[in-house]
């Protein structure tokens, strides 16, 4: 009797093929035990080589202005190439953001990260330098960037990923509007 099983984590695919000779001592068992047998050996190998990667997301927003500008070209390269964005008096958006931690889950509370945790990670090392901010210039970590949104989500990353308490940061995306985002992974 051949069995094929296929494990799927995020990482890898691993197929394996087990090989269960007919001995005389199956041929005496019921094929629900021939099935328990199977898959109480089974157990073991799944436990061993396969592990669960749950996502974990949380959502915040804020406002900010900003100006795409690029110093080292003319004005009138960045009116061609920014549009109205490069309006001089500034413009603002309300973001959207999302933090997306992976991991398995810690066996005695069940979170892969303690969402409170990440929240006040995320208040501290985002918000309130960003929050109600002009992002060219109020927000240190955004000095000498043009505040794209993907260098903003880049950025965020950057004070995030070192500072992630458990799991593995995954995702940072951020929407400008909600049909315009950037999502970095790492």
């Amino acid at each position: 009797m051949y069995y094929f099983i296929i494990l799927i984590d995020c990482n890898s695919i691993i197929v394996h093929l087990y090989y269960s000779i007919t001995l005389s001592h199956h041929a005496i068992l019921s094929k629900s035990d021939r099935e328990r047998n199977f898959f109480t050996e089974f157990k073991g190998y799944s436990q061993h080589y396969l592990t669960m990667t749950v996502y974990v997301t949380r959502k915040v927003h804020f406002n900010a202005a900003h100006r795409m500008h690029n110093p080292a070209w003319a004005d009138e390269k960045n009116k061609a190439v920014f549009g109205l964005c490069n309006n001089p008096n500034w413009h603002g958006h309300n973001y959207e953001l999302e933090v997306t931690v992976c991991g398995e889950p810690d066996p005695d509370t069940g979170y892969v990260v303690d969402l409170g945790k990440l929240k006040d990670i995320i208040e501290d090392r985002v918000l309130q330098k960003m929050d109600h901010k002009n992002l060219n210039l109020d927000v240190d970590f955004m000095e000498g960037i043009i505040p794209s949104t993907e260098n903003i989500a880049t950025a965020i990353w950057q004070q995030l990923v070192d500072h992630i308490p458990s799991g593995r940061l995954f995702a940072v995306k951020l929407y400008e509007t909600p049909r315009n985002f950037a999502e970095v992974r790492g």
